[in-house]
């Protein structure tokens, strides 16, 4: 439609842009009509026009809008509200809600949120008896059995649900806010005792109800005390017989049991418990009959009231023997029989209260503290075999039915599980230990009874969980426990995997206790070769080679051998092959030195050889992906072999090794391989992913070696300047701020042509480049003032842009800087610009 003066804000005009906004398929037609209607809203016919939009012979879509500009013009233009109008405004307001107290429902609703918002307004000054006269409003006499009786009682509690929901979402200020807060806090009883008469009446139809519990947990958030809801919430409890309400009620009941408000009323809390403990039959029943809903929703009840309300119910001693039944109450929703989430959705709710319930009863005084503990040690002790059981696979057959998702779920399960156990363990101490060896001891050595390997692997996931966080080196149990493992026939998946993870979580308990290495090594090096135990069985091999790496010269030659065998199979996944190099970097690097050279190099020469066949081929996306997974290898490698930490450990007695050292086995073979290493960037230069690879090399590679590398600097400097000549990458510019981090007054090289960093005028780049000319004007000023002005002398470098004045100014810039790291990448973006022409254009504002 053509644009419109604001006197055209007619019906008839209103009406042809809602049909050109529903309508027609024009997307931009439907943009123009959107706009003009937000303005005709905004406008002062608007206060007119809505009324005739609101006549019965008009369409939905139209009475919508008339209703939706009445909301607008009361919430965000009341200013505008003609004098002496508000009587009028407020009768025809309530005449209308009661019109289309029948429907359509989407106009009744905004004709109750137009009506609310008029009374956040005028309350309390204006019209202070706003509730009790629109209570008085709607209540005709009919009875809600009849039609016209029901659609005013909906309507009435429709404007009493929405009226707490405006106030919740309109922009009020805070003091105003807490002002209508406490005015419709007042009128409280006067709602509630009409939501309770129509909860309590029988012939009440569920849709009223329905809504009435709706209405309910609106009000709700006013911060209602406990203490005025009490019938209500015991209405609320009676409709949970009811199937149609059922997930209503609950919604409810949690609402009103979940303010933390209620702490206050503990009279009020303890008339609850009775209240929840009543529902254990209806747990029970719905439990056997396979309804997870209702077990889920009584579920949560238990929950809320247990885990909100944990310390106040505590303090109340004389009551104890109530909160331990809830307690039993909800340890029965954690132990809900089958496997969840296939069987059943309850038993997850109830973790976070055991957490709560051991933080409560630690951080009371000390006398309820050791009366507490004396009842609910046992309890705990109950809960760790619960969530064993829960923990529990289920059978071959039915785990395989499972969905993907329903194995995602129970994995995350199972780590919540993992989390509760370990923190138990601080209530529990070390005596949990050995109840899980005692009971591990007897399923392994129990000959009439066989056990399932489902039970097995629980109680080892029983101690991998507290083993991966607590320290476990002062118990007795783990030398058995270690012995014990062997005797374990790993036949299943799942079972072998939590074997795995047990040994590797007891790797730091293996470093100091060295002989018992020989027991699980092998099993360990026996996973090593099935791809289906990749992660745990790699992720052990690495915890053991980090740990116990100074113990493991006797097993040296059998952990080379195995993973070389499965690198050159290619058993295992990317990124599992690179914790394999990490785990032999460690193991390498504890060797005696005269091995290591040999040992290192039999080890990658295979992967080299593989490597140099790949560069000689013409580059194609079948070998660029081996072509990175070698060059990863290398770089895992690297990163853990750090020679000159375990010199540190060698001589802790005298200073630290200052000078290089001149054999460097790293050295050696990144001496080697340079050559191929260019000859792969030379091939392979418009690649990022292989340029970041062959980066990471290096990278690695500083951080272990240090002054070690200083050989292999000017050969690294010619290769960096050969990448950006070609096409500047970020990870080239990252690699250069490692190598002049690292001791720059040692590194720098007259082959490490600083005009190549000037061609990273992209935006990515940018800052980079800033953090490379940081480190060299913090390590290296006086040689950076040579390099930037024999970079920048050549004209028209790095661009036509930049005037000699240009180039001087930003060098000045750059020499001065040595403080803020934020003020030279200020520098290098303003330089950037001018560079590209772009200084004071849009792309600048922006950049």
């Amino acid at each position: 439609m053509e644009a419109v003066s604001a006197d055209e804000f007619t019906v008839e005009a209103v009406e042809r842009a809602l049909q050109q906004l529903y309508y027609d398929p024009d997307m931009d037609k439907k943009n123009v009509a959107q706009k003009w209607l937000t303005q005709a809203q905004a406008s002062p016919q608007a206060w007119h026009f809505c009324w005739a939009l609101l006549r019965t012979d008009k369409v939905p879509e139209i009475q919508f809008f008339g209703a939706s500009t009445l909301h607008a013009k009361i919430s965000r233009h009341w200013s505008d509200l003609p004098p002496g109008q508000l009587d009028s405004l407020r009768s025809q307001l309530i005449a209308q809600v009661g019109q289309f107290a029948s429907g359509p429902k989407m106009v009744l609703t905004r004709l109750c949120v137009a009506l609310a918002s008029l009374v956040l307004h005028v309350l309390p000054e204006t019209w202070p008896t706003a509730v009790p006269d629109l209570l008085r409003a709607f209540q005709t006499g009919e009875s809600v059995t009849e039609a016209g009786g029901q659609a005013q009682c909906l309507a009435l509690l429709e404007l009493l649900a929405v009226l707490p929901e405006e106030l919740q979402s309109s922009s009020i200020p805070a003091s105003r806010r807490s002002q209508l807060r406490s005015a419709l806090a007042v009128d409280w009883s006067s709602v509630c005792s009409l939501l309770q008469q129509l909860l309590q009446r029988p012939d009440a139809p569920s849709p009223v109800r329905e809504r009435v519990l709706r209405c309910v947990s609106s009000w709700l958030t006013l911060d209602i005390a406990l203490k005025d809801s009490e019938g209500l919430l015991e209405s609320c409890f009676a409709l949970l017989k009811e199937s149609e309400l059922f997930d209503t009620a609950v919604e409810t009941i949690v609402s009103i049991i979940s303010q933390p408000d209620c702490q206050r009323f503990a009279d009020s809390l303890l008339k609850v418990v009775p209240q929840v403990l009543g529902l254990q039959e209806q747990l029970k029943k719905a439990v056997q009959d396979g309804d997870m809903e209702t077990s889920h929703g009584i579920c949560r009840i238990a929950v809320a009231l247990g885990e909100t309300h944990c310390r106040t119910l505590l303090e109340q001693v004389d009551h104890w023997q109530g909160f331990q039944a809830l307690v039993s109450m909800i340890m029965s929703c954690t132990g809900t029989p089958g496997h969840y989430p296939v069987d059943e959705t309850s038993s997850s709710l109830t973790l976070t209260f055991w957490y709560t319930l051991q933080d409560d009863i630690t951080s009371l005084d000390a006398e309820r503290q050791t009366l507490y503990l004396q009842i609910y040690r046992p309890v705990y002790f109950q809960l760790v075999d619960v969530l064993l059981q829960k923990a529990c696979f289920p059978r071959d057959e039915d785990y395989a039915a499972w969905s993907a998702d329903d194995k995602e779920q129970f994995r995350t399960y199972r780590v919540d599980i993992s989390d509760t156990l370990m923190y138990v363990y601080e209530l529990l101490g070390p005596e949990l230990l050995r109840n899980l060896y005692d009971k591990l001891g007897s399923l392994l050595t129990d000959t009439t009874h066989p056990s399932s390997w489902q039970d097995i692997e629980a109680l080892l996931f029983g101690f991998q969980s507290i083993a991966e966080t607590v320290d476990v080196s002062y118990s007795d149990v783990i030398p058995g426990l270690i012995g014990l493992i062997p005797l374990i026939t790993a036949n299943n998946v799942q079972l072998a995997e939590t074997i795995m993870f047990t040994i590797g979580s007891l790797a730091e308990w293996l470093a100091d206790h060295s002989l018992m290495l020989a027991s699980v090594l092998p099993v360990v090096l026996h996973g090593l070769s099935n791809p289906d135990l990749s992660v745990a069985c790699v992720s052990a091999l690495k915890r053991i080679c980090r740990e116990c790496r100074h113990d493991l010269h006797l097993h040296a030659n059998d952990i080379m051998a195995v993973s070389q065998a499965v690198l050159v199979k290619d058993i295992h996944k990317s990124p599992q092959c690179m914790w394999i190099m990490q785990a032999l970097g460690f193991l390498l690097l504890a060797l005696p030195r005269d091995e290591i050279l040999g040992k290192l190099l039999s080890l990658v020469t295979p992967h080299i050889q593989q490597l140099e066949k790949l560069a000689n081929e013409p580059p194609s996306s079948a070998n660029k992906l081996p072509i990175v997974h070698i060059l990863g290898l290398l770089s895992n490698l690297f990163s853990t072999f750090d020679l000159n930490k375990q010199s540190e450990r060698l001589e802790v007695m005298r200073p630290v090794q200052t000078q290089p050292h001149n054999d460097n086995p790293v050295v050696v073979v990144l001496q080697q391989a340079f050559p191929l290493i260019q000859t792969i960037v030379s091939k392979w230069l418009n690649e990022p992913e292989v340029v970041e690879a062959v980066c990471a090399v290096f990278e690695k590679s500083l951080k272990t070696l240090l002054r070690d590398f200083a050989p292999l600097v000017t050969q690294l400097c010619e290769l960096i300047g050969q990448m950006f000549g070609a096409y500047p990458q970020a990870s080239a510019l990252d690699l250069t701020r490692q190598v002049l981090r690292r001791k720059a007054d040692l590194y720098l090289s007259d082959h490490l042509d600083i005009k190549a960093v000037f061609y990273c005028g992209e935006h990515h780049l940018a800052e980079h480049f800033a953090e490379v000319l940081f480190s060299v004007s913090r390590n290296c000023p006086s040689m950076l003032s040579v390099w930037l002005r024999e970079a920048l002398l050549p004209p028209g470098f790095p661009s036509s842009h930049l005037t000699t004045e240009h180039k001087e100014h930003f060098c000045q810039q750059i020499l001065r800087e040595q403080v803020s790291k934020r003020r030279m990448k200020d520098i290098v973006k303003e330089f950037a610009l001018l560079s590209r022409g772009l200084q004071g254009t849009e792309y600048a504002a922006n950049y």
